[in-house]
This record gives structure tokens, sequence and C-alpha cells, in this order.
């Protein structure tokens, strides 16, 4: 975290880059100009200039960041060692509304991995048609800088921070560095990058830690800290620039949690483009991802899969670390990592969430490690503001249960009746594959229980309610009817025969028994007398149970009338002969 005063038009000058590790740095870089500025100065400028890299075999580059600046609005097109690079971000700050100045920043690791130690030099840079209205003011000037950060296990654990911008120092520059842990303050350090500082004017220039001024003398004197010097190779011809670094050990504490870094200059107008800070800081970093969930159909219950890394870090980061999931700002759920995560290591895991009954079809779920679900964290870390990750989740929702008409049966007996369950879906477009019939919604939502022959299925109950299942992007659509019984008309054969031959050995009305249970049927002879009355109980069988003679004998060849009334009002008696034989 970064405080400091400004003025118009300057970027702030805040953090870029963190490595945590065995991490140093150190930079080159050369002047474009051929004196120090100043009014009596030549008004000229170059259009390139070297430096040479030199690191040991065990300082293993990880990064390096070129920076330029000059006079004016700026060439944002130059070449390294021959290769065109172009400004990646542009900075710039201005004296007065005569005055302005720029500067700019290109990542050049991957050349100066391939190049390694050589001699770098920059070339088409050209501001020679731009600096003539700066000379008369000595403002005229032009310069670069790569910062190269390298890795070599002898250092110790590190915390280093590559803050830049580009703000100018006409009186006082303030910057506070917070979330530090020093453990040892040995070989702890600070560095910058300054344009435009005059070494003939030292006036008030002091660099201050905690309120201690620093200096490296006699190389950058206590009052002249923008001098044109490279403190790493010991240049004192650096014109209107600066690539200087102090060792601050003596200067911050072990223990301190944050650094005030101050710049003062009574008189020279100085630029700070960049400020890299070396600190034996060991904290953990922990930072989360959601890799992955998985939703059920009309589910209201995602299971989400979460890695927590340590990544960015100096120090393990320890067991049962708590996590926090929100939905919307609603605290869904919590979870805490299982082990110790060592430097550069992650865990894995995943947790059930519960969304309200009530939420839409898209859902935004926050993930946030060291959050003990108060929104504050209980484990001190190297960068407090990378905990959190979010990610968009569609929830697979159900359309509304679709009715259907009614499939109606007749009554085989005893309110039971054969259906083909597909008929009550003839006016829908389906694939039979994608197809399951279910007695509940329970089971249809668990696919259990599925009705194995819908084709010639008997109903449960009068009336049964079954569900369709069918598969349609994103989940399935769910059809509901129900299963009704009515009496139908009874089918009465136009004879019978019985000889007890078992076949035909009755007058077997069909769709009578155990459907009209209250029916009576009436059987009359020749002569229109009585001679037998049955009903559910008692079909007839070709004997008489009325009359005065022959009762329980068996009746002789010949037709007779019948009568059967059905006791049902949706019916009329049904009237009609019968041929008995034998």
């Amino acid at each position: 975290m970064i405080g400091l005063t400004f003025p118009v038009l300057a970027q702030d000058i805040s953090l870029f880059q963190q490595f945590n590790g065995r991490y140093d740095y150190t930079a080159i870089g050369n002047t474009m100009n051929t004196v120090e500025n100043g009014t009596l100065g030549p008004c000229t400028i170059l259009t390139s200039s070297s430096a040479n890299l030199n690191l040991n075999s065990e300082q293993n580059i990880v990064a390096a960041y070129l920076y330029w600046a000059g006079s004016h609005t700026g060439d944002f097109d130059i070449s390294l060692n021959n290769i065109d690079i172009t400004a990646e971000r542009t900075f710039s700050d201005a004296l007065d509304s005569d005055r302005v100045f720029f500067a700019a920043f290109a990542d050049v690791t991957s050349i100066v991995l391939e190049q390694g130690n050589t001699n770098y030099t920059i070339s088409n840079f050209d501001l020679s048609a731009d600096i003539a209205p700066y000379c008369p003011t000595g403002t005229n000037f032009g310069g670069w800088a790569i910062t190269i950060i390298y890795e070599d296990s002898s250092l110790p654990l590190n915390q280093l921070n590559v803050y830049d911008g580009l703000q100018s120092v006409p009186d006082f520059l303030s910057i506070t560095l917070d979330n530090l842990n020093v453990l040892d303050n040995e070989n702890a350090k600070i560095g910058f990058v300054a344009w435009e500082g005059d070494r003939s004017i030292a006036i008030n220039e002091q660099l201050t830690i905690n309120g201690n001024v620093i200096s490296n003398y006699p190389l950058n004197p206590a009052n002249n800290a923008f001098n044109g010097t490279n403190s790493f190779t010991g240049a004192t011809n650096l014109y209107n620039m600066d690539i200087d670094v102090y060792n601050i050990q003596n200067n911050i504490s072990i223990g301190d949690t944050s650094a005030t870094i101050a710049l003062t200059s009574g008189q020279d107008f100085v630029m700070i483009n960049n400020i890299i800070t070396v600190l034996n800081s060991q904290l953990p970093d922990a930072t989360i991802t959601i890799d992955n969930n998985t939703v059920g159909c009309g589910d209201s219950t995602i299971e989400v899969f979460y890695t927590v890394h340590n990544t960015n870090s100096t120090d393990i980061l320890p067991a049962n670390t708590p996590i926090a999931f929100y939905s919307n700002s609603d605290l869904i759920g919590t979870s805490e990592t299982q082990n110790t995560i060592a430097i550069n290591a992650s865990e894995s895991n995943s947790i059930y969430l519960n969304l309200p009954e009530d939420i839409g079809p898209n859902v935004t779920i926050t993930a946030i490690v060291d959050d003990d679900g108060t929104m504050n964290g209980v484990v001190t870390e190297s960068n407090e503001n990378n905990n959190s990750t979010f990610a968009e989740i569609e929830l697979l929702i159900i359309p509304e249960i679709t009715l259907l008409s009614n499939l109606i049966g007749c009554n085989e007996g005893f309110e039971i009746s054969s259906y083909n369950l597909f008929d009550a879906l003839r006016s829908l477009d389906y694939n039979e594959d994608d197809l399951a019939f279910y007695r509940s919604l329970d089971d249809l939502e668990t696919e259990t229980n599925a009705i194995l022959m819908p084709s010639d299925y008997n109903n449960d109950s009068n009336p049964e309610t079954i569900y369709a299942r069918i598969v349609s992007a994103p989940c399935y659509e769910i059809f509901q009817f129900d299963l009704t019984i009515e009496n139908c008309p009874p089918y009465i054969p136009q004879g019978f025969s019985p000889n007890n031959d078992t076949k035909n050995d009755w007058f077997n009305i069909q769709d009578v028994y155990d459907i009209f249970t209250e029916h009576e049927l009436q059987i009359y002879n020749r002569y229109g007398e009585l001679i037998f009355v049955g009903n559910n109980e008692t079909p007839w069988d070709g004997t008489t149970n009325r009359g005065l003679n022959n009762i329980g004998n068996k009746v002789p060849v010949g037709t007779y009338y019948y009568i059967l009334n059905l006791n049902d009002p949706n019916y009329k008696p049904f009237m009609g002969w019968v041929y008995v034989n034998y």
C-alpha cells in the first residue's frame, strides 16, 4: 500500500510486481545526454548508448524491465540490441505548461534471457528535434535503465517489490509500504530509477527511511541524492539520471510491519520512475481459484471445486486457514485448508453449497481464502488484496410442469384398467430414448423406480397421477397426466353352451362383473316367465333359480330373453335374446 503526494499529470508510484523467494536485483542503463544539462551546455543529445550486464553464474534471470524517459511528449518506439521495442505502458509529468516529460516501460525479459551477459545498446531513441525548447532552462534530457530481477539459491527468502509510475519531487514525496513482516534486516535495500537530477544542484536533496537520512557517501552524499550515478557500477557520468540503491538494514527493524520512504528536493526537479525494495520478509500469500462445479438438474445445492495456492510467498500457509463462500453478499458456506501448504504449492478440495431456494438461474459465487466468514482474515500475508475469486454459475432450472390431458381407461374390474402411457404424449415431439415414466416426482428427480412397461400399464389407484421426464437441454422437462377409469358399455354375447367342457359354459357378459357391481340380470323363457335372476356374484350358468318348478335344473336348448339393468345413471337397461345350446 502506498500513500504519497504528487503533482497534477503525474502517475502515482504503485506496486507493479512482487517476487517472493530467494530474489535480488541489479540495474544497468545509460544517459543520452553528452554532458550534464544546463543553460550553458550544448543543445545536443545522442540517439544511442550502451551498458554492460555481468551477472554471476548462480544468478538466474527471472524478469527484466526496460524504462526510458526524456523531454517532450515521447519517443515510444526504440531498439534494444537492434530489436524493435514498443512501449507497453507510458507515463507523463510536467514542470509547467511548456515543459512536459515522458517515461515508458517494456518487458524485455525474453531478450535478456536469450542474450544474457553482454553489452546492451539502446538505439533509434531520437529526441533531437524535441529538446531545443528545454535547453535554455537546463531541462533537456534522455536516458534508459533495465531493472533485472534474479534468483540465487544462496540468498535468504526475500520479498522484492517493484513499484513504478512517474512522480516528481518538487518539495516532498512520501511513500508508505505496508504489510511487511521483517524477520531479518540484513542486506535490506531500496533502489530508484530517477530522471533529471543535477549533480551541481544539492539543495536539501535527501532520502529518508523511517525518518533517518540515508546515503552512499561519497557516491551519493546525504544532501545530493540525485546526482547522475549508478550505485551498482559506481558510474558518475549518468548525466541527468540516477540508478541508485541504498542499504537500509540499520533503518528498518526486525518486526516492522511498515516502512516510510520520504524524498525531498529544495530546487532540483527530479522524477522518480521506479522504486525497488528488497526485504527479508517471510510471509505466505494465500490465493484461491474456482476450478469447476457440479450442478444437478433443478437442484439448489452445487458442488464447487477449488484450489488454494501459496505461490508468491516466502513462508508456508498454515493448516486450517479459513475459506468463505458467498452468493452476492450472503455467506453460504465455509471451509478451511486441510494441511500446511508449502511455498509454491497448492491444495485442492471441494465443498457443497446450499443456495437460497428463490435464487435465479445465474449465480455469482465468490470464494475468499483467509476469511473467517466475517470478511476478516487470521493469517498475515505478503499481499492481503489477492484472496478472492469468483465464478459465474448457471443453475439447471427445470421448467414448470406441463399438464397433459388425462388418459381414460375402461374399468376392467375393481377400478383397474390397462393403459398405453405413450398415448398421453401424442402431441409432443420426442425421442423415446429420452423418455421415462414415473409414479412420483421424487422418483422422477432421482431417476429411480421408472415404469418398466409403459405400453401396457395397470393403474394402482383411481385416479392415478403419472409423470413423464423428457431430456431437454439444459436439463429435462416434466409432463403430468392422470389415469382415470370409466365404466364402458358391456359386450353381451349372443349365446353360450353350458355343457361343462370349460368352454363358453356361462353367459359371459364382458365388462360387467366386478365393474357394474350393482347390476341385475333377468332371464325369461319364451313364455315370458322369469326363470333366473343374477347379480355380480351370480352369473347365469344355464340353470333356473326362479319359478315354481325345475329350480336348479338346466334349461333346454332354445332362445331366452334377457334384461340387463346396470343400475348406472349413465346407461339404460340392455334387452335382447341369447341362445342356449349344449
